[in-house]
C-alpha cells in the first residue's frame, strides 16, 4: 500500500488531512475526504501513481471534509461513499455547515450508502468501515488489518477527540465508539485523523481510562 497525505487549508483554519491510498498491483486507488486543492489530488493519483479512482470515502458529511468531491469526481470519477445517517448532510447546510461560511452551497449525492461492518477492497486490500457516531451521526472509521492503520476522520484525534457540540452531535455517543471500538483495536495501529498529526492506538488509551468510568 502506498499512502499519501496532504494537509488541505480549510475554513475552520485547521488543516483537513486527505489521504489517497493506492494499491500498487493494481493500481486501484482511493481519496478519503478530499476537502478541496483538487488540481492536487489529481495530479497525485493520474501522474504520480498512475491510478485509478475507485472510490472517494466521506468519514462524515462537514463541509472541511467534502468541499473538493464534485470537482473531484467530475475530474477522475469513482464512487462516493458515505454513511447512510450522514448521506442527508451532504445536501443539507445546516448539518454540513456549510451556512457558516461563503461558499456556494454544496449539492452532492453519494453513490453508495455504507454501513457498519461493510468491505471495501482496493485490489488486494481489505478496509472495514467502522461506524463511530458523536461528532455526527454518520461519522465512520476505516480500518485495514492488513496495513494496521485507521482512518478516524474526526472520531478520534492525537491527544482528543472530535467535537461533539454541532448538529447530530453528541458526547456520549463518541466516547462509547472510541471507548468500545477504536480502542479495541490492535494497540500497535496507527491512526490517521481527520485533523493533525497520526497517532497510535495504544498512544491515545491511556486519555480514556479515567473516562471510561464514567461511561
Amino acid at each position: 500500500m502506498i499512502l499519501k497525505r496532504l494537509q488541505i487549508k480549510t475554513w475552520i483554519g485547521d488543516p483537513t488531512n486527505c489521504y489517497i491510498v493506492f494499491d500498487e498491483n493494481t493500481k486501484e486507488t482511493m481519496c478519503i475526504d478530499p476537502a478541496g486543492e483538487v488540481e492536487e489530488i489529481e495530479n497525485i493519483i493520474k501522474n504520480v501513481l498512475n491510478g485509478k479512482l475507485k472510490y472517494i470515502y466521506l468519514t462524515h458529511c462537514h463541509s472541511d471534509h467534502i468541499e473538493g468531491v464534485t470537482e473531484l469526481k467530475q475530474r477522475c470519477g469513482g464512487k462516493i461513499l458515505i454513511h447512510r445517517f450522514d448521506s442527508e448532510g451532504l445536501n443539507n447546510k445546516y448539518i454540513n455547515l456549510s451556512d457558516l461560511i461563503d461558499i456556494p452551497e454544496i449539492e452532492l449525492e453519494a453513490d453508495s450508502r455504507i454501513d457498519d461492518k461493510d468491505l471495501l477492497h482496493l485490489g488486494e486490500l481489505e478496509f472495514q468501515v467502522i461506524h463511530t457516531p458523536g461528532h455526527t451521526k454518520g461519522s465512520t472509521s476505516l480500518y485495514c488489518k492488513k496495513e494496521e492503520c485507521l482512518f478516524s476522520g474526526d472520531t478520534m484525534f492525537a491527544g482528543t477527540w472530535g467535537r461533539t457540540d454541532l448538529p447530530t452531535s453528541s458526547r456520549e455517543e463518541i466516547m462509547d465508539s472510541i471507548l468500545n471500538k477504536l480502542l479495541l483495536l490492535p494497540e500497535e495501529a496507527i491512526v490517521y485523523p481527520g485533523h493533525g498529526r497520526p497517532t497510535k492506538i495504544e498512544t491515545e488509551k491511556h486519555l480514556y481510562i479515567d473516562l471510561k468510568r464514567e461511561f
